[in-house]
């Protein structure tokens, strides 16, 4: 029963939930970090500095796989400029219970002046060599999300804004660590709808990580989520943000029935300004 619960761990609605609240070389924070003011990141911010992470995700001593986000370059969809972001998840080969899996979760995204808005999520599983498997449309022009699998027509549900596949999460979340503000943000996943809840505090804690030569200063978000997810999570969650310009988000415990996944920076790299 373990190993089920643990290869489980990585469908598509835990990714989501991980990421809610969230070729690389070690850097350390003083090559890499600017923290020149205290004043939460905008989107212009965060969209500049090009990021690429890697995260490692751990249940108790075992490392269960890993999480890569990276902003790729622009693009076009239906004749609009987009930004790209892509999450990709790949499952430790060393823990032979938890199996294969290879997954990129692609995001077409805009932002205004409030928040970033997805356009279009989809998902390519690798490992089972299916590119389409699942694809979220968000038309604004009819005020609908729809919804395939397999190139199928599942469902449409009521487009609430800021609407997202999950993982812009990555990013709005980030502009209020460090502030007092709260946030509510609906996420389209698996034919649902459910909201991501966010509080945050300007206190401040310190933190250590392997890729930081000391420990770190951080604020502390936490959180609920009501998506539904596997063994009986009830989406509680808490996340660290360094309290640098960009509030990079630098650790993540979700809570399952058995205990805490955690989720952990281990590589970043800044490509743009």
């Amino acid at each position: 029963m373990m190993r089920s619960r643990l290869k489980r761990l990585w469908n598509n609605r835990t990714l989501i939930l991980i990421l809610l609240v969230w070729s690389v070389q070690p850097v350390s924070a003083q090559e890499a970090f600017s923290f020149k003011k205290r004043t939460p990141p905008d989107m212009e911010d965060l969209i500049e500095a090009r990021e690429v992470f890697e995260y490692e995700v751990s249940y108790g001593f075992i490392t269960l796989g890993w999480i890569d986000v990276e902003l790729m370059p622009d693009t076009t969809y239906n004749g609009e400029s987009v930004y790209h972001l892509r999450t990709t998840m790949r499952t430790n080969n060393r823990v032979p219970f938890i199996g294969r899996s290879l997954v990129h979760y692609e995001n077409f995204f805009q932002f205004n002046e409030k928040w970033p808005y997805s356009l279009l999520f989809w998902r390519h599983d690798i490992h089972d060599d299916e590119p389409d498997r699942v694809r979220i449309e968000f038309d604004r022009e009819s005020s609908q999300v729809h919804f395939y699998e397999r190139s199928e027509y599942m469902e449409s549900l009521d487009l609430i804004e800021p609407a997202s596949g999950g993982d812009i999460i990555f990013y709005y979340a980030r502009m209020f660590a460090g502030t007092e503000k709260s946030y509510r943000m609906p996420v389209y996943i698996e034919n649902e709808i459910g909201y991501v809840e966010g509080r945050n505090s300007r206190e401040t804690e310190h933190r250590s990580y392997d890729l930081f030569d000391d420990s770190v200063e951080v604020y502390l978000s936490e959180g609920d989520a009501d998506i539904n997810g596997p063994f009986g999570f009830k989406g509680r969650f808490k996340a660290w943000f360094l309290t640098d310009d960009l509030r990079v988000p630098v650790e993540a415990h979700v809570r399952v029935i058995f205990g805490n996944v955690k989720i952990r920076l281990i590589d970043y790299e800044k490509q743009g300004n």
